[in-house]
């Protein structure tokens, strides 16, 4: 889903976004509700960027990447939490392209997202290049999440990807490689 988002930027830069978990729900500029096999899933454009939120019987999470005054906690690279048998990963990267490079995978991101039918886009006032875009599956028991945020004045695309679930051990049978069902993780 392609949605114009009624606002401006209220994180300018890359460098304002700032990560958490266990934040309680932020006002949306959009949702896009969905169910991946059991888990019930919320992804939610903030005007300062975004939010989603994971429910399933066993708990809840919840992911902020956005400008959040006062936050102490500054995008990281990389995160992995456990908690029993919860597990989370988060990771995020940015480039820096230039205006056409910009310009054409902002078109590319956007395309994927706006007709698939567990993405949400919204495109901010504006420029046709300045965006929030998310991406959720359900892959291999474990629920993901892709997200991408946009800021053409600097060239930036800051990219995140998240992964959910819980840890099933090994044993008798099973792969040895940790496999995951999806869970909520980490809700407060």
């Amino acid at each position: 889903m392609l949605t114009t988002l009624n606002t401006a930027y209220s994180d300018t830069r890359a460098t304002d976004l700032a990560w958490t978990l266990g934040r309680e729900p932020l006002p949306a500029l959009a949702t896009l509700d969905l169910e991946l096999g059991g888990a019930s899933l919320q992804l939610r454009l903030l005007g300062a960027s975004h939010q989603v939120l994971l429910e399933e019987d066993r708990g809840r999470c919840s992911e902020t990447v956005a400008c959040i005054p006062g936050s102490s906690t500054p995008l990281p690279l990389g995160v992995a939490k456990r908690a029993g048998d919860w597990e989370y990963e988060f990771a995020a990267r940015m480039e820096v392209l230039s205006p056409p490079q910009f310009a054409g995978r902002a078109q590319e991101l956007l395309a994927l997202v706006a007709d698939h039918p567990h993405g949400l886009a919204g495109v901010f006032p504006g420029s046709p290049h300045a965006f929030t875009a998310m991406l959720a599956r359900r892959h291999e028991g474990q629920v993901h999440w892709r997200t991408w945020h946009a800021y053409p004045q600097d060239g930036q695309l800051v990219a995140t990807r998240t992964r959910v679930g819980v840890r099933v051990p090994a044993g008798p049978g099973r792969p040895t490689a940790n496999r995951l069902r999806p869970s909520a993780l980490l809700a407060g």
